[in-house]
């Protein structure tokens, strides 16, 4: 095997270490700064951060998304606050219950588990999972830590495959010997520890169908891979993994998506973050990782024209243009961290031909292509965009 260019295990840069007492301590002093404000007779006042893109900025020096520091108040003794402050303190209670606890919760969970009327009143604590979920939100930001360090979890969806020792509390299990199906992702992986790691590079994969086809030709096995499966847009779950697997174990991250705006955005936010997100960067995003495909340049170089797609929308040259995908694609070429001559070029190249071009269109050359050909010739060369 050729030995791969600029693809090297680099040496673990932080090991995390789940604190509860750091989570309930935090609690605990907003608690007390509440209790002390009322007693003094002043009005007692949370401040969040803000969301929104007003005050979400690049960081060129860590290349992430970050959240700037802007600040909204939100007060008891005010009308119009007065609501979602008694929510606030409800879901701090709830949080505080389910860590000291050591107990998980789903954002549903978390919502039925505080819903209730209030007595004397016809009034609901919370009226749908549209008001609770926003509130944990604001909690993140408030102190600082995930929603999954505060024991509420989202639905789990990903998996991965390949020679790891995964330890998930009293069991440990190696990822390459659970069935083809692999290890699925947890809602949380704050607790995981990984005892063994015998692969050199980690794959993350935007369609389960292409994740399963490599996994039938032995990649993961000939190619020293782990798989990882994102099955679309990537979980909180499967983001905070990739970051953990570099941060704390030094594993390359390549990412395999389709070649369309869809498939880049998958890449940017494993990447660099998202503007929804922007305040989890640090904890969810992997400036490192870099891109193998798909590209506009593979569509030439492996013959691909016939397999093409179409791209959605109107282009910006015609009447009503650009809408769809030619609209995606300009917004992408404006992100900063697309600025770069390789991103550039692509995206202008599929603004010019009008086409996008799916992982499962390797299989138009045959079924072993992508796992003996495209995929180990591209990385064992280094091809791959930042």
């Amino acid at each position: 095997m050729p030995k791969r260019k600029a693809l090297h295990r680099e040496k673990p840069k932080e090991k995390f270490s789940y604190d509860p007492k750091k989570v309930l301590s935090k609690l605990e002093e907003y608690g007390r700064r509440v209790l002390e404000d009322i007693k003094r007779g002043k009005n007692p006042y949370f401040d969040i951060p803000m969301r929104g893109l007003n005050n979400v900025y690049f960081d060129e020096e860590s290349r992430l998304i970050k959240m700037g520091d802007k600040l909204s108040r939100r007060y008891f003794l005010n009308v119009a606050h007065a609501r979602k402050f008694m929510q606030t303190l409800i879901i701090m209670a709830y949080v505080k219950r389910l860590v000291s606890e050591g107990k998980h919760a789903s954002l549903r969970e978390a919502y039925y588990a505080n819903k209730h009327t209030i007595p004397g009143t016809r009034e609901n604590t919370f009226e749908d999972q549209r008001e609770s979920d926003p509130i944990i939100e604001d909690l993140e930001r408030m102190l600082g830590v995930l929603r999954e360090e505060m024991h509420i979890t989202a639905d789990r969806r990903g998996y991965i495959y390949g020679d790891i020792v995964i330890r998930d509390g009293e069991d440990e299990f190696n990822a390459s010997k659970l069935g083809s199906g692999g290890w699925a992702v947890p809602g949380t992986v704050e607790h995981i520890q990984f005892p063994e790691i015998n692969v050199d590079y980690a794959l993350v994969v935007e369609t389960a169908a292409m994740a399963d086809r490599l996994i039938e030709e032995k990649f993961p096995k000939r190619e020293n891979a782990l798989i990882i499966a994102t099955q679309g847009q990537a979980s909180r779950g499967v983001r905070r993994l990739i970051h953990r697997l570099y941060y704390e174990e030094g594993l390359p991250i390549i990412v395999f998506t389709d070649g369309d705006p869809y498939g880049w955005y998958i890449y940017s936010t494993i990447k660099q973050g998202s503007i929804n997100l922007a305040y989890l960067s640090e904890k969810l995003a992997t400036p490192e990782a870099r891109f193998v495909g798909m590209t506009m340049d593979d569509i030439k170089r492996y013959g691909l024209e016939n397999v093409t797609e179409k791209l959605k929308g109107i282009p910006p040259n015609k009447k009503g243009g650009p809408t769809g995908d030619y609209k995606r694609i300009l917004e992408e070429m404006e992100y900063p961290w697309f600025q770069n001559r390789e991103w550039q070029r692509q995206l202008k190249l599929a603004l010019k031909w009008g086409v996008r071009i799916e992982q499962q269109a390797l299989a138009n050359k045959s079924l072993e292509f992508v796992a003996r050909e495209y995929l180990p010739e591209k990385i064992n060369n280094g091809d791959l965009l930042p």
